[in-house]
Protein backbone atom coordinates (compact mmCIF):
# COMPACT_ATOMS: atom_id res chain seq x y z
CA UNK A 1 0.00 0.00 0.00
CA UNK A 2 2.70 2.26 -1.03
CA UNK A 3 1.02 5.83 -1.19
CA UNK A 4 -2.31 4.86 0.21
CA UNK A 5 -4.21 6.38 3.51
CA UNK A 6 -7.09 4.93 5.13
CA UNK A 7 -9.54 7.77 5.60
CA UNK A 8 -12.12 6.49 8.88
CA UNK A 9 -15.73 8.53 8.61
CA UNK A 10 -17.46 8.57 11.68
CA UNK A 11 -21.03 8.72 11.43
CA UNK A 12 -24.33 8.33 13.85
CA UNK A 13 -26.55 5.60 13.01
CA UNK A 14 -29.99 5.92 14.20
CA UNK A 15 -32.11 2.93 15.85
CA UNK A 16 -35.50 3.15 15.50
CA UNK A 17 -36.27 0.84 18.27
CA UNK A 18 -34.31 2.24 21.09
CA UNK A 19 -34.92 5.98 19.92
CA UNK A 20 -30.99 6.19 20.24
CA UNK A 21 -27.99 6.76 18.03
CA UNK A 22 -25.23 4.44 17.99
CA UNK A 23 -21.67 5.18 16.94
CA UNK A 24 -20.51 3.41 13.36
CA UNK A 25 -17.41 3.98 11.02
CA UNK A 26 -16.11 2.64 7.75
CA UNK A 27 -12.71 2.82 6.51
CA UNK A 28 -12.08 3.60 2.93
CA UNK A 29 -8.53 3.45 1.13
CA UNK A 30 -7.28 6.25 -0.73
CA UNK A 31 -4.31 7.37 -3.12
CA UNK A 32 -2.02 10.28 -1.78
CA UNK A 33 -0.28 11.72 -4.06
CA UNK A 34 3.36 12.52 -3.41
CA UNK A 35 2.19 16.21 -3.88
CA UNK A 36 0.91 16.13 -0.13
CA UNK A 37 4.37 15.79 1.71
CA UNK A 38 2.57 17.17 4.96
CA UNK A 39 0.40 14.73 5.34
CA UNK A 40 0.25 12.75 9.09
CA UNK A 41 -2.34 11.15 11.15
CA UNK A 42 -5.13 12.58 12.53
CA UNK A 43 -5.57 15.59 9.53
CA UNK A 44 -8.65 15.57 8.27
CA UNK A 45 -9.18 14.99 4.65
CA UNK A 46 -11.50 15.77 1.28
CA UNK A 47 -11.29 12.58 -1.27
CA UNK A 48 -12.73 12.49 -4.35
CA UNK A 49 -13.81 9.26 -6.87
CA UNK A 50 -11.67 8.18 -9.55
CA UNK A 51 -10.92 5.19 -11.32
CA UNK A 52 -10.01 1.89 -9.73
CA UNK A 53 -6.11 2.31 -9.03
CA UNK A 54 -5.80 -1.12 -7.21
CA UNK A 55 -8.03 -3.82 -6.01
CA UNK A 56 -9.50 -1.35 -3.09
CA UNK A 57 -8.50 2.16 -4.01
CA UNK A 58 -11.04 4.00 -5.46
CA UNK A 59 -10.88 7.41 -4.43
CA UNK A 60 -7.98 10.22 -4.19
CA UNK A 61 -7.12 12.57 -1.53
CA UNK A 62 -7.85 15.87 -2.97
CA UNK A 63 -7.53 18.80 -0.55
CA UNK A 64 -5.93 18.63 3.21
CA UNK A 65 -7.55 20.88 6.01
CA UNK A 66 -6.46 21.85 9.04
CA UNK A 67 -5.66 18.79 11.42
CA UNK A 68 -8.37 17.76 14.04
CA UNK A 69 -7.35 18.60 17.47
CA UNK A 70 -8.55 16.82 20.73
CA UNK A 71 -12.01 17.99 19.77
CA UNK A 72 -15.18 15.93 20.04
CA UNK A 73 -15.55 13.49 16.79
CA UNK A 74 -19.39 13.57 17.41
CA UNK A 75 -20.39 17.28 18.20
CA UNK A 76 -23.78 19.23 17.19
CA UNK A 77 -26.41 16.25 18.60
Amino acid sequence: MNRTVSVRRDYLHYIKKYNRYEKRHSMTPAHCSPAWIGLKVGDTVTIGQCRPLSKTVRFNVIRVDKSVSGGKQFGGM
